[in-house]
């Protein structure tokens, strides 16, 4: 089997509402999830000879790793029964950064292993993604989304109006899990009729021609993600200073994000990020992508 490369990009949350905690331990939410440029690259291609077992290569990442479970996942859930593999992440996308980044290479692995066995189309991909975590299954085609239930509710989205996305990625790392975990000890939930409210008047601005009024360019965990990290202040003020917004946490954080919004989005973006970057060494300007830019492609393998 030839090698195969994939992007996974990042995402940003531009609304993410956290409703109350499902039978299942994980929290109702309602985002609209938009797929950005800053991507990780996934190559799968045969393990070296003498590999008992698939291999999973991560420079950075410590402890378990996602996209190692979706490829067991996958090969249980399809009996697909290559020789050992090795998955090889670069990683670009900050680590435990609210962008994603562990759910994008799971579901980048899916489509790499999908494609390598031939079952692109398989339905089973979607509850596989599930199974894996809340950002999955919106990644597993990258683009834009309104994500519902625990995330495993994914609704694909035309494109919005032109927008650039100013990045600033801080060197903290914060935990999903215990951003979650400090929205409930601050009583941030939403309850369910709060939460549908919100769900309804996002899908009513999409259908006004994609224009969010301000009040929906909002993260419910972002007061959480700030409480357990405080240099996120710093971030947010500076950014706003630039004149930009809207301005927030993307998911659970620490990163921090700016829309650009109209056809110079994306330019305005840049020069935001240009004078940011002496301050914030991560800041970065990055545009929306959809499905076609994390596609497997063949490649000749790695030496």
């Amino acid at each position: 089997m030839s090698a195969l490369r994939a992007a996974a990009p990042g995402k940003v949350n531009l609304c993410l509402f956290v409703g109350p905690v499902r039978p299942d331990g994980r929290h109702e939410l309602v985002s609209l999830i938009e797929a950005v440029s800053l991507a990780d690259d996934l190559e799968l291609a045969p393990a070296p000879p003498g590999a008992d077992a698939d291999q999973v290569v991560c420079g950075g990442v410590e402890g378990p790793n996602l996209a190692a479970a979706a490829l067991a996942g996958f090969r249980a859930m399809t009996g697909w029964d290559p020789p050992p593999q090795r998955l090889t992440v670069t990683k670009r996308v900050p680590v435990a950064g609210g962008m994603g980044g562990g759910s994008a290479d799971a579901a980048a692995a899916l489509r790499l292993a999908a494609a390598a066995a031939g079952r692109e189309g398989d339905p089973r991909l979607s509850r596989l993604a599930a199974e894996l975590g809340s950002d999955v299954p919106a990644a597993l085609k990258p683009g834009l989304a309104l994500v519902t239930g625990a995330g495993q509710h994914v609704r694909r989205l035309a494109p919005l109006p032109a927008h650039g996305i100013v990045v600033v990625a801080l060197e903290h790392r914060l935990p999903t899990a215990a951003v979650f975990a400090q929205a409930d000890r601050l009583d941030l939930p939403r309850d369910t009729r709060d939460l549908a409210a919100r769900r309804r008047a996002v899908e009513a601005a999409l259908e006004d021609g994609g224009e969010l009024p301000a009040e929906l360019w909002r993260n419910d965990l972002e007061r959480a993600a700030r409480g357990l990290c405080p240099p996120i202040e710093d971030a947010l003020e500076a950014v706003r200073g630039f004149g930009v917004d809207p301005v927030m946490v993307s998911g659970s954080g620490p990163t921090v994000v700016a829309i650009q919004l109209g056809a110079d989005g994306p330019a305005r973006a840049r020069a935001a990020a240009k004078e940011l970057r002496p301050r914030f060494p991560g800041a970065r300007a990055v545009v929306p992508v959809g499905a076609d830019h994390g596609a497997p492609r063949a490649v000749e393998p790695a030496t």
